[in-house]
């Protein structure tokens, strides 16, 4: 087959017209503002997160070098303006898709859109569910309607307002990648509560989600297929007590990208996690009824937490999952699925034959 990626790909600040590297000397960025001094020293190249959930070329070249490894021919797509002309022109037999797009609450929808009006199948779920899965307050209440655990909620704006019970978590409505938690989403206060909301606003100009705290451990899980066949790989455990003394106990944007790097990694990931078959099959469980509710197709990760009473309860539904090809890179995704038998390119051909069997299914 002929297989074209549509991705979007990391540039260069300066490129993108966002922070440059000295931005937190010239305070032009207001994330930085908001993160440690000392932590942008060392990293100054990852103070504005506005490309957190975008591609790097080595990703891009591995699914690339991936698809190639399984008999097919590849084109590139960059998921811009010109997109729709490219993905317009005779060529492509299907496309497989990690665009995050840019722009707009339903940025991840665009590239999804485009390709069903022109009638190409591609890896992943429908435009619908992806926008749902990315308004984080909409996945939570159709995950409520039907009965699946989930950390009891409002949204800043409207008529809810905070219970008085504290600690809440603070974060973006719709965003990935971690992109707006930090260490200061947890907040014990209404000032602090208050001092977030404003921050989510001026960083990312939209509304924040607050959400009960969950106290109990994390997981993430990766899901492969559809329909009865649809099957979790083996769970990663998020070990929190790696987090850094004096940070609450959450995989926040400064423990991914700048704790847990390739020259100094934590030792943040157990895979398989360790824990009991009882518990291993209640967050499997969660997390498939998850992702049959929400319709989601091929692929995706579950984030899941565990609640005072240790009830696994999601937390983040990604149905286009972070994929980087360097195990020292951590990505959890790759992980379990190397954990299940499977090596990148496995992986990545595992995928686009869910989604090719889906498709045919589909046409009968």
């Amino acid at each position: 087959m002929r297989i074209g990626i549509t991705y979007n790909i990391k540039k260069e600040a300066e490129e993108n017209g966002s922070a440059p590297k000295d931005a937190l000397a010239v305070n032009s960025s207001p994330v930085a503002r908001y993160i440690d001094e000392n932590l942008v020293r060392n990293y100054p190249e990852r103070i504005d997160d506005t490309f957190a959930e975008w591609d790097s070329s080595e990703t891009i070249d591995a699914i690339r070098s991936a698809l190639e490894s399984g008999g097919h021919e590849v084109d590139l797509i960059e998921a811009d303006k010109d997109a729709y002309s490219r993905l317009s022109e005779p060529g492509c037999d299907f496309v497989f898709n990690v665009a995050e797009g840019f722009g707009g609450a339903s940025r991840e929808s665009q590239i999804p859109s485009m390709l069903e009006l022109l009638g190409i199948p591609f890896t992943g779920s429908d435009s619908i569910t992806i926008g749902i899965c990315h308004d984080k307050s909409r996945c939570k209440e159709i995950l409520s309607y039907y009965g699946i655990p989930n950390a009891k909620f409002f949204i800043t704006g409207g008529d809810q307002n905070a219970d008085g019970r504290y600690p809440k978590f603070v974060k973006p409505l719709h965003e990935g990648s971690s992109k707006g938690i930090y260490n200061s989403c947890v907040v014990n206060s209404p000032a602090e509560l208050k001092n977030e909301v404003e921050r989510i606003w001026e960083c990312y100009g939209q509304q924040s989600i607050v959400e009960d705290y969950l106290p109990g451990k994390e997981f993430t899980v990766a899901m492969l297929g559809n329909g009865a066949s649809a099957r979790a790989l083996p769970i990663v455990e998020i070990n929190l007590e790696s987090v850094p003394e004096g940070f609450n106990k959450i995989y926040s944007y400064e423990v991914k990208w700048f704790f847990d790097t390739r020259e100094n990694k934590l030792d943040i990931f157990s895979c398989p996690a360790q824990i009991s078959s009882s518990l291993y099959s209640a967050i499997e469980k969660v997390c498939l009824d998850a992702y049959r509710a929400l319709r989601m197709r091929d692929w995706a990760r579950i984030d899941v937490r565990l609640d005072a009473d240790n009830v696994p309860n999601i937390v983040e539904v990604n149905p286009l999952p972070g994929i980087l090809p360097d195990p020292a890179d951590n990505s959890c995704y790759p992980k379990a699925a190397r954990h299940a038998g499977m090596d990148y390119d496995a992986m990545i051909n595992a995928v686009l034959n869910e989604a090719v069997k889906r498709n045919e299914l589909a046409r009968r």
